[in-house]
């Protein structure tokens, strides 16, 4: 476990244009990568991302555009400049939020990295992580591939 992190601290982010903001609690500074290949075309590489311990705030909402993603997933971005705002689950229990989009020099944790088995062989991190392969997220989050 991270020894930054706390029980619980907001965090606090905007879109490049600043017509979104959004604010999360945040149980501790641990980032992980998802390596699907819907993350890395939605992004360009893999998504780095931050897991709220608590409902998110939302302001600008009217800037918000929700892509249904797959059967069980959405992502959302401001429909004016485009920046990536968070990856959820559709029943709303489960959000994703970029590490850049809330990075304000805290002291990140790169600590696992999910659907490995997707990762293109072009790139390699260094930490040490824990990594589970796409069939290991399903069994554990109880989706379908």
């Amino acid at each position: 476990m991270n020894t930054a992190s706390t029980p619980s601290h907001r965090v606090s982010g905007s879109c490049l244009c600043g017509a979104v903001t959004l604010s999360l609690p945040l149980a501790s500074y641990q980032v992980a990568a998802c390596h699907c290949r819907m993350c890395r075309v939605w992004g360009g590489g893999p998504l780095f991302a931050v897991e709220p311990a608590g409902p998110i705030e939302l302001e600008g909402e009217d800037a918000i555009t929700i892509f249904a993603s797959s059967e069980w997933a959405e992502r959302a971005f401001c429909r004016h400049c485009g920046t990536h705002l968070f990856y959820r689950l559709k029943d709303g229990q489960h959000y994703e939020i970029p590490a850049g989009l809330i990075d304000q020099g805290q002291d990140w944790h790169f600590d696992h990295q999910i659907f490995i088995d997707q990762k293109p062989a072009w790139y390699h991190f260094g930490n040490q992580t824990q990594d589970m392969t796409g069939q290991e997220v399903f069994d554990a989050f109880g989706g379908d591939d």
